[in-house]
């Protein structure tokens, strides 16, 4: 079985990762969505919301997800790739500068890892700007979040940040 990781913070989720998630999964026999629980990064959500959103996202925007699953990981992904038989990352790229940084860490996984690769999937023309960051300072602000994230992430949002 071709089992692929995708990892992040999905901080919130985004039609961006949404893309990546549903492409990666029409190649590879499962896609696990790895959501990172790290204690020095302080986020909206709480790692719980964030494995939430992004099952109801899934089940909300892609509608043949059955081999995608979600799981929480605590510690090095290289490690938590060992222990699942996960033999591919999966690192979304929108600029040369994303290249760069996923380069290193792309390097240093297989490094630690030599079974682990790293597949670069481009991102999609239409999400090329969008990242977790932009999403939080846009509805900070109140503004709507159209085709950004799903709806179900926008009433999060709305909710967290005391607009609903």
């Amino acid at each position: 079985m071709k089992r692929a990781l995708y990892p992040g913070t999905f901080d919130p989720i985004t039609n961006g990762h949404l893309d990546i998630i549903d492409r990666s999964a029409r190649i590879f026999d499962e896609v696990i969505v790895t959501v990172a629980v790290n204690s020095s990064k302080q986020t909206l959500f709480t790692d719980e919301e964030r494995v939430d959103l992004i099952e109801q996202s899934i089940r909300e925007v892609l509608p043949d997800s059955s081999n995608i699953r979600v799981e929480k990981v605590e510690g090095l992904l290289v490690d938590f790739a060992r222990k699942v038989g996960a033999v591919t990352v999966l690192r979304g790229l929108r600029t040369l500068g994303d290249f760069e940084y996923e380069m290193q860490m792309a390097l240093m996984n297989r490094r630690l890892y030599g079974e682990l690769s790293t597949f670069f999937v481009a991102a999609d023309e239409r999400y090329i700007h969008l990242n977790s960051s932009i999403v939080r300072e846009l509805a900070r602000y109140g503004a709507t979040l159209p085709d950004l994230v799903p709806d179900c992430v926008a009433r999060a949002l709305r909710e967290k940040m005391g607009r609903d």
